[in-house]
């Protein structure tokens, strides 16, 4: 059911208002809204919609028929993340299953900058990923955008990769998820060597070899992290294309 503007503006301003200040030191997990205030009104409603729309998921026994459902169901919380995400560059947050569910969602139905904007606002205010999940926010986006980077590479984009990065760096979670994400990286840079185009106004000075480079250093770093990664051939491959490449400057790598 299509929702009128009246009804998306107060969605978006009662979750503007949902949560509280966060420290920017804290590592605790804010509360959820208050059950006894019209913001934790409005969440507790939107979550029984939530949980009908989980409910129907689970009725649909085909994944691939689930994807676009997902798509449509994400719809009707868009206003209520809108706010929550506006009051989060404020420094205000609260624990949010609508949010993390919206995320995950977004991930399978391959709407990844959503995803990751999400993400970015769960990993910085350390909201806690609902049951049955056990993950962190940043291991579960690193270990399962970096799977679908794996299958599907044009499904993830290299800028929305070391986005990625950059977001989970730091964050504890198993080697092997960070070596995931990095063999992601390499076979993304490693791509990017393939399409080469020396005229292109975007190529790095150091040409096709500094991409290649780039490849080496996160094959290398994913093999560090795990020695079962899957990268020895890729690195062998890499390296034998790099004695092939003519950099005009081989100290130069690519920075995007």
């Amino acid at each position: 059911m299509a929702l009128s503007p009246f009804r998306r503006h107060q969605m978006h301003v009662n979750a503007l208002i949902s949560g509280t200040i966060v420290a920017a030191t804290t590592t605790a997990a804010p509360e959820e809204p208050a059950p006894d205030t019209p913001q934790g009104q409005e969440y507790a409603a939107l979550r029984v919609l939530l949980h009908e729309n989980l409910r129907q998921l689970q009725d649909i026994a085909s994944h691939e028929a689930r994807v676009p459902k997902k798509r449509e169901f994400a719809a009707a919380f868009t206003p209520w993340i809108e706010g929550v995400l506006e009051a989060g560059e404020a420094g205000q947050a609260a624990q949010d299953e609508i949010l993390l569910v919206n995320m995950i969602w977004a991930i399978d139905y391959r709407d990844i900058d959503y995803a990751l904007k999400i993400g970015a606002h769960a990993v910085r205010h350390n909201l806690v990923m609902p049951a049955p999940f056990t993950r962190t926010v940043a291991c579960f986006l690193a270990e399962d955008i970096a799977t679908v980077a794996l299958a599907t590479a044009e499904a993830v984009t290299h800028a929305q990769l070391l986005a990625l990065l950059d977001l989970v760096t730091g964050r504890d979670m198993p080697d092997p998820v960070m070596a995931k994400l990095h063999k992601a990286i390499g076979r993304s840079f490693r791509a990017m060597a393939d399409a080469f185009d020396p005229t292109a106004d975007s190529a790095p000075s150091g040409g096709k070899a500094a991409y290649l480079s780039a490849a080496i250093e996160h094959f290398a770093r994913a093999l560090a992290l795990d020695k079962n990664a899957g990268v020895k051939k890729d690195i062998e491959r890499a390296q034998t294309e790099l004695k092939k490449a003519a950099p005009s400057d081989p100290d130069q790598a690519p920075t995007e």
